[in-house]
């Protein structure tokens, strides 16, 4: 992923855990990165409908799509405990019987490395 390390590499250098500030520098609570995605989605001319939890939610389905396992999931959007099968989990496995598993994860993984 060379073009998220130089993102990264770019970014000024900080004490804080996280690289994504507020404009004076200090780390987004919940809510605050919350109203400034709203904010920038209407800047941009969106639709209400778009929200950093929808985005966040489009990731989670898109990782378990490629095959990433509950722990993996975890991991990667810091959830701390194993939640019930939820609705993403179950298109997942119906795309995966309509399809095959393996067919949709090789279509999935050479689209995500096209980008």
């Amino acid at each position: 992923m060379p073009r998220l390390q130089a993102a990264i590499d770019a970014m000024p250098a900080s004490d804080h855990l996280t690289f994504l500030v507020t404009a004076q520098g200090k780390p987004f609570t919940a809510a605050g990165f919350g109203n400034y995605f709203r904010d920038t989605c209407h800047e941009a001319g969106l639709p209400e409908r778009c929200t950093s939890h929808g985005l966040r939610k489009a990731a989670a389905t898109y990782l378990a799509e490629l095959g990433f396992t509950d722990h993996q999931l975890m991991a990667w959007f810091g959830w701390s405990y194993r939640r019930h099968k939820s609705t993403r989990e179950r298109q997942t496995e119906r795309r995966w019987r309509v399809r095959g598993r393996s067919s949709f994860q090789e279509q999935a993984l050479a689209h995500l490395l096209t980008r």
